[in-house]
């Protein structure tokens, strides 16, 4: 439906004024903070995207997944019981099985998501990103991170665009797929919105900011167009599709942020691990830190922490 998005127009001054606003929202505290704090852990894909990868990092990886938060500290706050883990884990497709074999033994359902399509770049053929999805299918990926042509985009290719995510749809079958749009490659933010549409349209489950590995990662404007894209997606079919930041998200405070925005953009019912993400590598790390302190008034040593 190309009229949805001929006369998008995008009021750029205000989106930045609000996301000025939203960096001085007040920090929640004490067990406000902490719940918050356990529902971003569920919303996590826990990431390794590194080219030194081994199956026993991803294995170590995987233990995290499944034990985010230290046990006593769940105990301390009444939800060791609860069965607290992170959304999913997130590697390149050849460690897919590793994972899958790292989750298995360690009993959890917890899905596998895999990058694909070219990532990060987007500068491969077609045939080799609908081949690399259909692999990390293959292997047992349950969840499929797309990456989009930025030129289809940059050049006003719509239809295109269009047509290559409906292939990476259908190529990933019964998984879900989450599409990345790099929104710091996009140049404006009214294609942001536009690629945001196009992405839905051809039936993501997931519109996601960044690969992580550009200049401009996940930031507020971007989010709060995205959100906006979403909400309107909504409005106009009925169906929810899902929205992940992603990249240079690192602290606790940003983590609580973003679900913050969330819940004011879009509402309550897409701050589950259905509709929410947070795409993140060492935003675990500081979270656990953060609980650490609210459980004992300190914050821990280096060895007090397990991998994250």
């Amino acid at each position: 439906e190309l009229g949805w998005i001929s006369k998008v127009y995008v009021n750029r001054p205000a989106v930045v004024r609000h996301a000025e606003q939203i960096k001085k929202w007040k920090t929640l505290k004490g067990n406000w903070q902490a719940a918050w704090l356990l529902k971003a852990v569920t919303c996590i894909d826990l990431t390794t995207l590194s080219g030194d990868d081994t199956p026993s990092n991803v294995q170590r990886l995987c233990f995290k997944a499944k034990h985010p938060i230290r046990e006593d500290l769940l105990k301390a706050l009444g939800m060791h019981d609860k069965g607290i883990t992170v959304g999913a884990v997130c590697v390149y497709p050849a460690r897919v099985t590793d994972a899958v074999n790292a989750l298995k033994a360690a009993g959890c359902n917890i899905p596998v998501a895999s990058v694909a399509a070219g990532f990060p770049s987007g500068q491969t053929p077609l045939e080799t990103k609908l081949a690399e999805i259909k692999l990390a299918v293959e292997y047992g990926a349950r969840e499929i991170d797309i990456v989009i042509s930025r030129s289809l985009v940059l050049t006003g290719q719509w239809e295109g665009l269009y047509e290559e995510i409906c292939q990476c749809r259908k190529a990933c079958g019964e998984a879900h797929m989450k599409t990345i749009l790099a929104t710091g490659e996009l140049g404006s933010l009214a294609n942001v919105y536009k690629a945001s549409m196009i992405a839905m349209m051809a039936g993501s489950d997931f519109i996601k900011t960044s690969t992580g590995k550009e200049v401009e990662n996940a930031t507020f404007p971007v989010g709060i167009v995205m959100m906006r894209a979403i909400k309107e997606y909504y409005w106009q079919t009925g169906n929810k599709v899902g929205f992940k930041p992603a990249g240079g998200i690192r602290t606790a405070k940003e983590a609580i942020t973003w679900l913050m925005l969330v819940k004011e953009e879009l509402g309550v019912e897409w701050l589950t691990p259905e509709l929410f993400r947070l795409g993140a590598s060492s935003l675990l790390g500081d979270i656990e830190q953060q609980i650490f302190y609210h459980v004992t008034g300190s914050y821990p040593l280096q060895h007090e922490l397990a991998m994250a």
